[in-house]
């Protein structure tokens, strides 16, 4: 490693904090050459004076934000201050322990691009959450992970306790919206070897906490944003393209086979449905998928197979979300039936994506 630690911490009214963060980052980096960057959003709280009285004693300074908020942006700000051969960010509360850094930093040193403190891997863990956060928690990190191929195989996309090298954002274009930057990094940097160090996220002790309802927005934008800028929104809309023109085509030939062919409905109809899977599955092969799909005649004929079973999944789920919504809760059945298609929608893409063309 290089001479020197940038450790970057986004703050809003934590002055209550930032003393004891300071002296145990210091305790725990005490022989290391580091520099401690707070970002500070305009607290107004006495944050500014306080970090100006420790710089005498400790190697920290501050960054005043006057017309910007936001925990992410903060930290990418802060990114332009870092100096240092290795870049860490870890929040103001003390809920993640200074006493970890040098595991992560120790990853970095053994050939990580980047150290992840975890929640989610054997020896981390969450202090005094509710049922409630701990679903929330696991719920938004199975997002990522459905919606983001980036943030496959990290238990915690959701950390804000990390350390990278610098060089694995060269050409990246940060635009991350709301908390969440650690998702941002590995959904536009070039991390190529990821660690994942365990700590425990403890409770906070001083200081209000900055989660409310309106991040939870902010965190489905932000995945909407990236799925935008990495092609993966429009490949769900051609997905969806596609798969209308699969109604198109069953409805066309379950006309055609039982009007003019005197074919019975039934048969008209297992014609026409599986007919409209081949005719969906050679065009997601080709236009949906094409940077997905591996050569040869083995590997089309699974995808096929595969395609297939995940197709009669999706019915099931249409006739259940149907069937529901008639007779237990009471909707109209064609007003159901538009709920149970989006559903098989939803299926469809996922289980195809992360199955049939993974």
């Amino acid at each position: 490693m290089g001479k020197t630690l940038s450790l970057v911490i986004p703050a809003f009214r934590e002055r209550d904090n930032i003393a004891a963060l300071v002296k145990r980052v210091h305790h725990a980096l005490n022989d290391r050459d580091y520099e401690l960057i707070v970002v500070d959003d305009n607290s107004q709280d006495g944050t500014e004076e306080l970090v100006a009285e420790l710089a005498m004693q400790y190697p920290v300074r501050i960054v005043v934000r006057r017309d910007k908020r936001g925990l992410a942006s903060a930290v990418v700000d802060g990114f332009t201050h870092a100096s240092g051969d290795a870049i860490a960010v870890m929040d103001a509360d003390l809920q993640h322990p200074p006493e970890v850094l040098p595991a992560l930093l120790q990853a970095l040193e053994d050939g990580a691009d980047m150290a992840i403190g975890s929640r989610y891997v054997k020896g981390g863990g969450c202090e005094g959450w509710s049922l409630l956060r701990r679903i929330m928690s696991k719920g938004a990190g199975f997002l990522a992970h459905l919606f983001l191929p980036s943030t496959r195989g990290i238990a915690d996309p959701m950390s804000g306790f990390f350390m990278f090298r610098p060089d694995i954002l060269t050409g990246a274009d940060l635009h991350p919206t709301g908390y969440k930057i650690l998702m941002e990094i590995l959904v536009a940097g070039r991390p190529q070897k990821t660690v994942e160090v365990p700590f425990v996220f403890v409770a906070r002790e001083r200081g209000e906490s900055k989660l409310r309802l309106s991040q939870q927005v902010d965190y489905l934008r932000h995945i909407a944003s990236l799925m935008r800028r990495k092609g993966e929104l429009t490949r769900f809309l051609k997905f969806c393209l596609v798969g209308s023109s699969g109604v198109l085509v069953n409805m066309g030939l379950l006309w055609t086979l039982t009007e003019f062919a005197g074919l019975f409905y039934m048969v008209s109809a297992a014609i026409s449905i599986e007919t409209s899977i081949v005719t969906n599955f050679l065009l997601n092969d080709f236009f949906t998928f094409p940077d997905r799909r591996s050569k040869g005649v083995g590997h089309f004929a699974r995808r096929f197979a595969k395609f297939n079973l995940v197709s009669l999944g999706g019915l099931v789920v249409n006739m259940t979300v149907l069937w529901t919504l008639t007779s237990v809760v009471g909707l109209h059945y064609l007003v159901s039936n538009l709920f149970g298609i989006a559903a098989a929608t939803v299926w469809n893409y996922l289980v195809n994506f992360w199955w049939t063309w993974k």
